[in-house]
């Protein structure tokens, strides 16, 4: 089910959050999708996700501005449901956009996640 993650930092402004990982920090720029979302390969498995702020969640460099996203591998409405069955609540409906499936929930401590079901790319001809 899943598959790895990334830990998601909302951030004020794309370029300057990118230049920051990638030129003075030395990271890989993994993928960019214009000013919507960039992952940045910080070896060793970690992943950080580069999330424009947003009025669903707290302010950029404040406490509550880092997510834990969980991919997965099979289809989000499957998880969702198997999980509810387990007691696990989440924070609104599936949500649908570039560049997978997305759904908010929390760990008993309320430390907030998400699962992302990635959007495998069309292969070309």
């Amino acid at each position: 089910m899943i598959s790895g993650g990334n830990v998601t930092v909302f951030i004020s402004n794309m370029d300057a959050a990118v230049e920051f990982y990638t030129q003075t920090l030395g990271l890989k720029l993994a993928n960019r999708f214009g000013d919507h979302w960039a992952t940045v390969d910080a070896g060793r498995g970690l992943v950080i996700g580069l999330h424009p702020a947003s009025p669903k969640y707290p302010a950029p460099g404040t406490r509550g501005s880092m997510v834990i996203a969980l991919e997965i591998t099979e289809p989000i409405e499957g998880v969702v449901e198997r999980l509810q069955k387990r007691g696990v609540k989440f924070g609104g409906p599936v949500v649908e956009s570039e560049p997978g499936k997305f759904i908010d929930f929390s760990d008993p401590d309320g430390n907030a996640f998400y699962f992302w079901e990635v959007v495998p790319e069309p292969a070309h001809a």
